[in-house]
């Protein structure tokens, strides 16, 4: 989380077994604890694997560098509309760039690149009515 004192990196525990919406209110918690300086030390520690949003704040494409003793950080720069060929059509799409950067002693190569390509299609097939409330 951007902070006044600085970038805070708080910790969601068990994130695979939580829902879309659950992230979200737990990530907002931890972003509210932040921003009045109440996130504890417990909360800080444990990551595995962080998120990066710097597309919040204006930045386009930028590279992650992995915060040890994590193993991989994915980040997301501000999305932008732009004109994509699909289907022998040319539309307009929203276009987010995403980078990652994964430590290949605990991660294959390949095993990344398969990760990246099923999130770009869930991230291309997401249905926002699934989350609204």
């Amino acid at each position: 989380m951007d902070t006044e004192q600085g970038l805070i990196v708080p910790v969601i525990r068990d994130a695979d077994k939580k829902s879309v919406l659950e992230l979200a209110k737990e990530l907002e918690q931890l972003a509210q604890k932040a921003r009045d300086r109440k996130v504890t030390a417990e909360e800080m520690k444990g990551g595995t694997f962080t998120v990066s949003n710097q597309g919040a704040i204006g930045s386009a494409h930028f590279t992650p560098i992995i915060n040890k003793p994590e193993v991989a950080i994915l980040g997301l720069g501000r999305g932008a509309m732009k004109p994509v060929a699909r289907d022998g059509k040319v539309e307009v799409r929203m276009l987010t760039p995403l980078g990652l950067s994964y430590d290949h002693r605990v991660i294959d190569g390949g095993a990344a690149a398969r990760f990246m390509v099923d999130l770009v299609s869930a991230l291309q097939d997401f249905n926002e009515e699934s989350i609204k409330l």
